[in-house]
C-alpha cells in the first residue's frame, strides 16, 4: 500500500462531485496531470481503481462509494483545525471560566459582569479566585483563564490590556470628629491608619510615593483584604487610602467621605491578562471582548490593541 499523501484527498472529492479528472483540476486549480498522477497514488494506496471511465464519465468504484463520506470529513476536520477554532456562540454555550481577581474587583466589577452574563449568555459560569503569586503560572498552565488587576512582573508569553485607569483616594468616617474636608498633610499625620496589603490592586504604589514625601503614617490596623474596610472606617476614626472606584462604591454603602489625600497619588491601569496559548481560542476572546466593553474606557475600546510583551508594556 502506497504512503498516503493528505493533497491527494481533495483530487478523489472533486473527482467523485464532478465525475470528470478535468472538471475535478479546474475546480482544485491544478493542471490535469497533477490531477491524474493523484488519483494514480490514490488507486494504489487503496488497492482499487476508484473511478472508472464510463458512458456518464467517470463513475466510483463500490470501494470509493463507502470511503468517499470517511475522506470528505476528514478534509472537513483538517480545514476546521486551520481555519480556527469553533465559533463561540454566547447564548447557547454551557462553558465555565476562571478568573483572578482582587478583592475590589469582586465588590465593583463582579455584579455588573454577572448582569450582563445572565442576559447574554445565562448558562455560563464564573469561578473566581484571588490573584496571587501563583497566578502567572495558573495562567500559563491553563488553570485560569484570565487575570484582572495589577500585575507589573509578567514574564514573556503573556498578553495584557488596560480596561481603565485608577487613582487614590481617602476615606473617613462621614461623622468623624476632625476630618471634615480633604485631610492636610498635618491632619493626615495625626490620624490613625489602615493599610491593606492585598495582591494586584496597585497599593504598593501608595507607600513608595507618601515614602518618598516623607509621610509616615500612623497604621492602626492592617487587612489582608478591603472586603472590610468600608464598614471599619464607618465605626472608628481611622483613615484609609483606597482606589478611586472602590471608594466611590463603598461610599454609597456606608457613611463615610470620599476626600482627595494630601499629596497627588500615582494612576495605575487595571489590566486583564492572558497567556498566548489561550490567545486563539473562540470562548477565551470574546471573554476578554466582554471585559474590555464593559469596562474599558472609550478611547481603549476605540484602539483596543491588546499587547503581547515581554516588558509589560500596554502599547
Amino acid at each position: 500500500m502506497a504512503k498516503l499523501d493528505l493533497e491527494w484527498l481533495p483530487v478523489f472529492v472533486e473527482v467523485y462531485k464532478t465525475r470528470s479528472i478535468s472538471r475535478a483540476a479546474r475546480q482544485l486549480g491544478i493542471a490535469q496531470a497533477n490531477a491524474s498522477i493523484a488519483l494514480n497514488k490514490l488507486r494504489l494506496h487503496f488497492n482499487d481503481r476508484l473511478f472508472s471511465r464510463t458512458s456518464r464519465g467517470m463513475e466510483p468504484t463500490p470501494r470509493a462509494e463507502r470511503i468517499y463520506p470517511e475522506l470528505q470529513e476528514v478534509l472537513a476536520r483538517l480545514g476546521a483545525a486551520r481555519d480556527g477554532t469553533q465559533e463561540f456562540i454566547p447564548a447557547e454555550a454551557q462553558r465555565s471560566f476562571r478568573i483572578c481577581v482582587t478583592d475590589i474587583s469582586e465588590i465593583v466589577l463582579l455584579p455588573r459582569l454577572v448582569n450582563h452574563l445572565s442576559r447574554v449568555a445565562p448558562h455560563v459560569r464564573i469561578q473566581v479566585e484571588k490573584i496571587s503569586e501563583a497566578t502567572p503560572a495558573r495562567l500559563e498552565a491553563g488553570d485560569v483563564d484570565l487575570a484582572i488587576g495589577f500585575m507589573p512582573h509578567l514574564d514573556a508569553g503573556f498578553y495584557q490590556q488596560t480596561l481603565f485607569e485608577q487613582d487614590f483616594v481617602c476615606l473617613a468616617a462621614a461623622k468623624h470628629p476632625r476630618i471634615r474636608s480633604s485631610p492636610t498633610r498635618r491632619a493626615f499625620l495625626a490620624e490613625g491608619h489602615i493599610v491593606v496589603t492585598s495582591s494586584g490592586t496597585g497599593h504598593s504604589v501608595v507607600d513608595k510615593v507618601l515614602a518618598k514625601e516623607g509621610i509616615d503614617r500612623r497604621v492602626v490596623l492592617q487587612l489582608a483584604s478591603f472586603l472590610g474596610v468600608a464598614r471599619i472606617v464607618a465605626q472608628t476614626e481611622l483613615l484609609v487610602v483606597v482606589p478611586r472606584l472602590l471608594g466611590e462604591t463603598l461610599a454609597r454603602q456606608e457613611r463615610i467621605q470620599v476626600l482627595d489625600p494630601p499629596v497627588p497619588l500615582p494612576v495605575y491601569g487595571v489590566k486583564q491578562h492572558w497567556h498566548e496559548r489561550f490567545h486563539a481560542d473562540a470562548g477565551h476572546a470574546w471573554l476578554r471582548q466582554t471585559f474590555a466593553e464593559l469596562f474599558g474606557q472609550p478611547e481603549r475600546k476605540h484602539n483596543g490593541r491588546a499587547s503581547r510583551s515581554t516588558a509589560n508594556l500596554d502599547h
